[in-house]
């Protein structure tokens, strides 16, 4: 359980799979967001309609609401939530310092108040792997510092050892507390945008017991230029018999270079986040469904994609919706942004397959316009 066959290479790209108890992971691989146990508008069964292989939760916002003790004696996240496929709980260490002004970080944990009622909360590396069993999530992540992407050389040094510390408290509470043939659990490595301490954290974290490998701290404000260089400077630190998961980037461009610098695994909640904003990708970029050009525009949001949302309807009912705030306008782009990532990685991974995404890359670029 939890090995990673890589079946083709083509430069630094990947193409490999994932086992884990509730089914098998083909990489590359997009992760959509179930914070609350649940993918924004969606069910389980129109994720898995439009090509969802595994949903993300979040440690520290089920630990606050309705509590992890909760979900076990519920059966755990999968059968709770009524989802069959794989689940991955990150550890909530980056809503403890993004959603609480007053965090006390100390060497054995950190310690905050609740964003929903201010009650007082101490998060450990064992209490944190705990929980993440009481889930009964399949992939667990690490309680990790994720330092903000200002921050001087001599904090995201700091940050990033006692982020190994913690690394090293998890395994040995991972080794006590769970299962390894049912659950597994993902290292994250840190240090800001500096080159030395990125390298450093990814050989230590390459050098730990687990799976698989995490990089952190790169969709917290830092510049595109700076997220691929530090990708860079991490790759030959990082063995390739282990998947590589970039937390938190998930846009179609940071999905194709991401890739093309030895990424297997992403996760982001921009994909639903556009939708309710009114917004949705194809392949020739990001597009505002609100635009009055779209009012008598009579095309699906993408005909190429076989679901109801992205071929069942077209751009100017949904443009309708929007504009009245219907429920349904929202669930419909949600759907169509996921499924269309799910193309995206799927069209990506082919083309590593047949040798071809130095190509594949070119061709994408050649039509997609990035926006700011």
């Amino acid at each position: 359980m939890f090995d990673f066959k890589l079946e083709a290479t083509d430069g630094l790209a990947r193409a490999g799979t994932f086992t884990t108890p509730h089914g098998d992971i083909q990489t590359p691989v997009f992760m959509p967001c179930g914070t609350q146990a649940t993918v924004k508008t969606m069910a389980p069964h129109e994720l898995e309609e439009v090509g969802a292989q595994i949903i993300l939760g979040n440690n520290y916002h089920l630990h606050i609401r309705p509590g992890s003790e909760l979900i076990r004696d519920m059966g755990g996240l999968h059968k709770w939530m009524k989802w069959d496929k794989p689940i991955l709980t990150d550890s909530g260490g980056f809503q403890v310092f993004s959603l609480n002004h007053k965090v006390k970080i100390k060497e054995d944990g950190v310690q905050f108040n609740s964003h929903i009622d201010g009650s007082k909360h101490f998060f450990t590396p064992e209490s944190v792997i705990q929980t993440q069993v009481n889930l009964g999530s399949d992939i667990m992540m690490v309680l990790d510092e994720c330092a903000p992407g200002d921050s001087d050389h001599r904090y995201a040094r700091q940050a990033m050892k006692r982020t190994h510390e913690w690394a090293k408290q998890s395994v040995d509470a991972f080794k006590k507390l769970a299962d390894p043939e049912k659950q597994t659990m993902f290292p994250i490595v840190q240090g800001v945008i500096f080159d030395d301490l990125r390298a450093e954290s990814a050989k230590f974290m390459a050098s730990l017991d687990t799976k698989g490998v995490a990089i952190g701290g790169l969709s917290v404000g830092e510049s595109t230029e700076d997220m691929y260089r530090i990708l860079d400077v991490v790759n030959p630190h990082l063995p390739t018999e282990k998947p590589r998961y970039l937390m938190g980037v998930g846009k179609p461009e940071n999905i194709v270079e991401g890739v093309y610098r030895g990424i297997d695994m992403f996760d982001c909640v921009h994909a639903t986040r556009l939708g309710r904003h009114g917004c949705f990708w194809d392949y020739t970029g990001r597009h505002s469904i609100k635009n009055a050009k779209f009012a008598k525009d009579e095309t699906p949001l993408l005909s190429s994609l076989d679901n109801f949302a992205s071929s069942g309807f077209s751009k100017s009912y949904i443009h309708h919706l929007i504009k009245a705030n219907e429920v349904l306008g929202i669930r419909l782009l949600s759907m169509h942004n996921l499924a269309f990532l799910f193309d995206l990685t799927a069209k990506i991974r082919q083309a590593v397959i047949d040798g071809r995404f130095e190509e594949f890359r070119k061709e994408f670029y050649d039509s997609y316009k990035i926006k700011n």
